[in-house]
């Protein structure tokens, strides 16, 4: 079992930033890909930022050149951060992990809420 934990939510102001932090369990890295989700109220969870087990990223068009996700393998914690904030980016913002392979798994944190502000 994979225990993901986030932090580092809250209300900012347009064009601000903030940092999301996920706390994983030690070691997953080179086992699990790492990715950020997103659910604004009344839509469907999307994705946002992703990470594999070898480093490679991905983003989706509408956070490309704003928000970036990364590593810190002493601390086992992905990190997404967010700059130039909209308030179309205000959601609650959720940790995955997940592998194919040898067995399919797929664990979430319990989502960490953002507000943008105009």
């Amino acid at each position: 079992q994979v225990q993901l934990v986030e932090s580092g939510g809250g209300l900012v102001q347009a064009g601000g930033s903030l940092r999301l932090s996920c706390a994983t369990s030690r070691g997953i890295f080179s086992i699990y890909a790492m990715d950020w989700y997103r659910q604004a109220l009344g839509k469907q969870r999307e994705f946002v930022a992703a990470i594999t087990t070898s480093g490679r990223t991905n983003y989706a068009d509408s956070v490309k050149g704003r928000f970036t996700i990364s590593r810190g393998n002493a601390k086992n914690t992905v990190y997404l951060q967010m700059n130039s904030l909209k308030p179309e980016d205000t959601a609650v913002y959720y940790c995955n992990a997940h592998r194919a392979y040898p067995v399919t798994e797929d664990y979430w944190g319990q989502g960490t809420q953002v507000t943008v502000s105009s």
